[in-house]
């Protein structure tokens, strides 16, 4: 494979960040009484950093097909609401028991059990509020076509149903099509949603819609397995959160399978096949081919 620099995403990633700062801000509700500790709660989720690697994606694949940017932000910011969600609900003891996210206390350690549960509902349903805006698109069959493949993405058949299969694999031996089936679902749909957001929005429906699909589904796959070797390799203050849970908690990962050096090679493997997948572009995509070598080199 041939070099890729990772650093057209380093920067994008942090421009792309300090945009969605502002634009996300404007979606909050703003408190009228009692609820302000769960706005409160939201406000301090959603604002607390992380790589926004979902919203560039949007952004980026926007970019491929010419969406306004007004248009790609909302998506944008829909797409974060519901990963945030997903992370305040993923923290919770009942599920991955996380007192640490982003280098901060979790959202249930900041407040309680109760605010955390009600702040990941108000933002999955605020994200769904945004998407059906007139000011995502004009066109109320795109809307309908993100809101349905958006809720496809991250409903039992995906982002939810990944995560009942990650609690119930505990301790227990899957097989390498098994594991992958479920990071397809728990951090990959997403992922694929987000990189399909652009042609959705551009109503593009062909072989270039495909190739996205076929990137994501490679690069999420690659993030996942990254994600896990940090958890082996990497130090809680460098990642933000408790590392060496999913041995803790005998997950079944690619790495548990694998071992660490095959899972390594494994993730550059996906890595290629994904820059491959962009042969069908030009250098308008050579910010998701740099995506590309970040991910596989990321040390948080």
């Amino acid at each position: 494979m041939p070099e890729i620099n990772s650093e057209l995403a380093n920067s994008s990633l942090k421009n792309i960040a300090t945009l969605m700062e502002s634009s996300l801000i404007t979606h909050l509700p703003e408190p009228e009484g009692m609820e302000d500790q769960v706005i409160d709660a939201m406000r301090y989720a959603l604002l607390s950093g992380g790589k926004r690697l979902r919203p560039f994606l949007v952004m980026t694949t926007s970019f491929l097909f010419s969406v306004k940017s007004v248009h790609a932000l909302q998506v944008a910011a829909a797409v974060e609401c519901v990963h945030t969600y997903s992370l305040i609900h993923d923290d919770l003891p009942a599920m991955d028991d996380d007192d640490m996210r982003r280098g901060k206390p979790s959202v249930h350690k900041k407040y309680d059990e109760a605010t955390a549960i009600l702040a990941g509902d108000a933002l999955l349903t605020l994200a769904f509020e945004i998407l059906s805006d007139k000011k995502t698109h004009p066109d109320a069959n795109v809307r309908s076509e993100l809101i349905c493949t958006f809720a496809r993405a991250i409903g039992a058949m995906g982002m939810v149903g990944g995560q009942m299969i990650d609690l119930k694999a505990e301790n227990q031996s899957l097989s390498q099509s098994e594991i992958t089936r479920m990071q397809h679902m728990k951090t990959g749909a997403l992922i694929v949603f987000s990189c399909e957001a652009g042609a959705i929005l551009a109503n593009v429906n062909d072989e270039r819609r495909s190739a996205l699909k076929e990137y994501a589904q490679n690069i999420g796959l690659a993030f996942q397995v990254v994600d896990d070797l940090l958890d082996v390799e990497g130090k809680s203050e460098d990642i933000g959160k408790t590392v060496g849970k999913d041995i803790e908690a005998g997950k079944a990962t690619l790495v548990s399978l694998m071992g660490i050096e095959p899972a390594r090679e494994y993730g550059q493997e996906l890595i290629e096949q994904a820059t491959n997948s962009l042969q069908i572009f030009d250098e308008k995509a050579d910010a998701l081919r740099s995506l590309a070598a970040f991910v596989i080199n990321r040390a948080h």
